[in-house]
């Protein structure tokens, strides 16, 4: 169910595989995704499990309506039952306590904290996000609210690899524009992207040195959702909270 955890100073980060959880094929089984097709009863059901296991308050989790831009949100609390959520792929607060979210399944999960200041961040970057810039977007709201980029610590969780992320060569040239680290060539020599090594170039450029990324593929790994690989799946969660 939780397949990776770390802590550091009280910043809780935890990324979730695809198992323990009550979703049918072909989102079995811990699917936490709420626009992919799901019975949103299994849905629900798995956001609890999932919260449940990591120790948080279910009704205390943040989530996102992500639509692959660079818009940050900052959160003190949950959206209001009923009320629309914000199209945004990243959230940020001060409060501690409460879970943020960013679901993937090929994304990069991007996880911050600086526990001295209080601040935490999640945010959703895929290829478009990551150009558009998401990631410098949310360090800039955590500093705003008081966070320093040399305490802040980043976890980035499973996301496709530059291995296997093939793309046109056109579109690796667009990417490459703008985060030459990026550039990546899939492991049969075709052009390929490697978001993950570019979220983790800006946020070494921002100043962030506490950061650690993911071994995993998940387009290779059969314990994760992978959209390039299935389609039709679920979604993995990432989660950070503050104590």
């Amino acid at each position: 169910m939780i397949g990776q955890r770390d802590t550091v100073s009280g910043a809780h980060f935890a990324f979730t595989d695809r198992w323990g959880g009550v979703s049918a094929a072909p989102y079995e089984e811990l699917n936490l995704g709420g626009a992919v097709g799901d019975d949103p009863r299994s849905v629900r059901a798995n956001r609890e499990l999932a919260a449940t296991s990591l120790g948080i308050d279910p009704g205390l989790v943040v989530w996102m309506n992500q639509v692959h831009g660079a818009d940050v949100a900052v959160v003190d609390e949950p959206w209001g039952r009923g009320s629309a959520v914000p199209a945004v792929d990243a959230v940020v607060t001060t409060r501690r306590g409460l879970a943020l979210a960013v679901l993937t399944a090929d994304c990069v999960p991007v996880l911050l904290a600086d526990p001295v200041a209080g601040v935490a961040a999640a945010a959703h970057a895929g290829r478009p996000g990551m150009v558009k810039g998401v990631v410098p977007a949310v360090v800039r709201s955590m500093v705003e609210l008081g966070a320093a980029p040399e305490r802040i610590v980043a976890r980035t969780g499973p996301a496709v690899c530059g291995g296997c992320y093939e793309v046109p060569e056109q579109m690796r040239a667009e990417v490459a524009a703008v985060e030459p680290a990026a550039h990546a060539e899939t492991r049969w020599g075709t052009p390929a992207v490697d978001v993950s090594a570019g979220v983790h170039a800006q946020l070494d450029r921002l100043g962030v040195c506490d950061r650690a990324q993911s071994p995993v593929c998940t387009l290779e790994s059969g314990d994760h959702f992978s959209y390039r690989r299935d389609r039709t799946t679920g979604r993995l969660a990432g989660y950070v909270w503050l104590d």
